[in-house]
């Protein structure tokens, strides 16, 4: 398995990078796979490689900022000249910038759909010739808010929606090559991006409460699915947003003020 994924300094991303490592070691056959991370997040993503090579991995380390339109086509190049070649992309570096549209910035818009939309299409331009070599897959990171309309989050919906349509585009294009796309739409998970939230012990009971799982997810909840997409149990699942988020976004209904209370017809 050669891999590329982005973000991957914490959250889903270290996840899904030691979730590789340690499946490739079971092969006998260790991963190589390329940590792509902006430069400020260095001493973590250090750290996730040397968690992978204690798997047996070759982990090769990118500063590349995914909101940069030479970033991405770098940071592939730059694991096609390490590895000789790639198996799977993912896609999972994101940013989110909430706010009232009414009031919302072009800067922020711009620097969402860069890094959340833009960066994965430059990715998979990029590397699909090397992935249609090698009959490889693609996964990428939406989000139920890419099927879910919120409020005040600014352009974070809009461009997980954008992304989730990119998905399906990619998946007809590249499928003819032998590439497969999909992409993970996770709910509320317990990551960097959110952990300040977590850290009210009231609300995060209250978030739990909302899952009809009756938990948050983990990074690993969604790394675990992401590598499923990447494996040959899911060899002919494609241009597939495939929501792993315990329920939570179907459960509207079951919270209505009232709903027990309606008398039986």
């Amino acid at each position: 398995m050669r891999a590329l994924v982005t973000g991957a300094a914490s959250g889903i991303g270290r996840a899904t990078v030691l979730r590789l490592a340690r499946d490739a070691r079971t092969t006998g056959k260790p991963a190589k796979i390329a940590l792509v991370d902006i430069a400020q997040a260095n001493a973590k993503l250090d750290a996730v490689a040397e968690e992978a090579r204690k798997l047996d991995a070759e982990a090769l380390t990118i500063h590349a900022d995914m909101a940069t339109a030479g970033a991405p086509g770098r940071a592939v190049g730059d694991a096609l000249n390490g590895f000789g070649g790639l198996d799977a992309l993912v896609s999972n570096a994101g940013v989110n910038r909430p706010g009232a549209l009414r009031t919302y910035s072009v800067e922020d818009w711009d620097v969402l759909f860069n890094v959340n939309t833009r960066a994965t299409w430059l990715l998979a331009k990029t590397a699909h010739d090397a992935l249609a070599a090698a009959h490889g897959a693609i996964v990428i990171t939406a989000s139920m808010s890419g099927s879910n309309a919120h409020a005040n989050l600014g352009a974070y919906a809009p461009s997980k929606a954008a992304v989730i349509m990119l998905m399906r585009v990619l998946a007809q294009e590249f499928g003819r090559d032998g590439i497969r796309v999909n992409s993970v739409s996770p709910g509320m998970v317990r990551t960097g991006m959110t952990e300040k939230v977590y850290e009210n012990a009231a609300l995060a009971a209250e978030r739990a409460a909302l899952v009809p799982l009756g938990r948050v997810a983990t990074p690993e909840d969604i790394a675990d699915v992401v590598a499923f997409l990447l494996g040959p149990d899911a060899r002919y699942v494609n241009g597939h947003d495939l929501v792993v988020d315990g329920a939570v976004s179907g459960n509207f209904l079951g919270r209505l003020p009232g709903i027990g209370q309606i008398p039986r017809g």
